[in-house]
């Protein structure tokens, strides 16, 4: 079998596999995280939490699909590891900048959450006190 077929193979098997190990940590972690921007609403929190799961895999599985032709061939056993370490790493890479960026948003709407909640009185308006009038 030529190298280049069994690098390919390789690659999308660790590829994949690590996409996924990374979309169900970050799915399972970041219920908890969406809970608290979305003031305890777990349904939306839920909903919201698929849809990135979703987003996640389509633009890495999709990257993972681009990045998976090589321009040069594999002849050694020695050019198989390269071409992976390098083709692992980019992916890797990747990965981790889409979750950057997921913590990033999810983050700057959390705090905009916490200012929100920020401005509203601990206690609603007891009453009205007409002005004092000076003497």
């Amino acid at each position: 079998m030529d190298l280049t077929v069994v690098a390919y193979v390789v690659y999308l098997l660790i590829s994949v596999a690590l996409t996924v190990w990374v979309a169900r940590t970050l799915s399972g972690n970041g219920k908890i995280f969406l809970s608290d921007v979305l003031h305890g609403n777990e349904k939306l929190a839920d909903a919201v939490n698929h849809l990135l799961v979703v987003g996640f895999y389509l633009v890495n599985l999709g990257f993972v699909a681009l990045y998976l032709k090589s321009a040069d061939g594999v002849g050694d056993a020695r050019g198989l590891f390269e071409a992976l370490s390098v083709k692992i790493g980019v992916v890797l890479l990747v990965l981790g900048v889409m979750h950057l960026g997921n913590v990033y948003v999810l983050n700057r709407i959390r705090r905009r959450g916490v200012m929100e909640r920020e401005q509203t009185p601990p206690v609603p308006p007891q009453g009205w006190t007409p002005p004092a009038v000076k003497a």
